[in-house]
């Protein structure tokens, strides 16, 4: 990373103290979260470029929080978390991301792996993290705006998926387009009884496994202008 870029992750320091992000990172660790470079990540994104700036002193806290849209943006553990479970098997060039909301996992994973692929049915969501990724000069960040349920075929197969919404099931167009030893993180089911699920594609098909209880606003179907 250049240093260019480097001191426009850092930017903001002023407003919301370097301390609080320490403070984060330091309890994201005791948490269980020991991935040095996903933590690095998120202690040097500045996750108040990606709320209203009503909410920026409440950036740093390890909250969700609204983004407009009936959206979130995701509590920075379940960030950390989801990209850990990504990455435990090794770096990864081509990442599809299916909810782009506010563009905070997206510039996260901008910084972990090679290629981001990023599908978004609400396109004013989307605009706004084309300015905030491009304000960072995270240039390797390809949109879509679509429908999450599909995926991006045109652009598979991917060694990774991450989908931050919750959907009721698995949908299938993901696993098809997950490639040969590639890993899909998802949070399924509905309402308050949802889990995280890691799906591996293996030789001869998939492996499931279920790990933490969460809560996520449903993944919808179609695009939405």
């Amino acid at each position: 990373m250049s240093r260019e870029q480097d001191d426009l992750l850092r930017r903001g320091i002023g407003m919301t103290s370097q301390r609080t992000r320490e403070r984060l990172i330091q309890r994201l660790y005791e948490e269980g979260l020991s991935n040095a470079r996903v933590l690095e990540v998120i202690r040097r994104t500045p996750r108040h470029l990606f709320v209203d700036e009503a909410l920026a002193h409440r950036a740093y806290e390890d909250t969700a929080l609204p983004i407009g849209h009936n959206q979130t943006i995701s509590q920075p553990y379940m960030v950390a978390r989801m990209s850990e479970l990504l990455l435990a098997a090794g770096p990864l060039d081509k990442v599809l991301e299916i909810g782009t909301g506010s563009g905070y996992q997206t510039a996260v994973l901008a910084q972990l792996v090679e290629r981001v692929f990023s599908v978004e049915r609400i396109q004013a969501l989307q605009d706004r993290a084309k300015e905030r990724l491009s304000e960072l000069n995270l240039r390797n960040v390809v949109f879509r705006w679509g429908d999450g349920w599909e995926g991006w075929s045109a652009l598979a197969p991917y060694n990774g998926i991450i989908v931050t919404a919750a959907a009721a099931e698995v949908p299938q167009a993901l696993l098809d387009q997950l490639a040969p030893g590639g890993r899909l993180v998802i949070p399924v089911g509905t309402g308050d009884v949802q889990q995280l699920m890691l799906i591996v594609r293996e030789e001869n098909g998939f492996s499931r496994h279920m790990l933490d209880a969460v809560r996520f606003v449903p993944l919808l179907n179609g695009p939405l202008g």
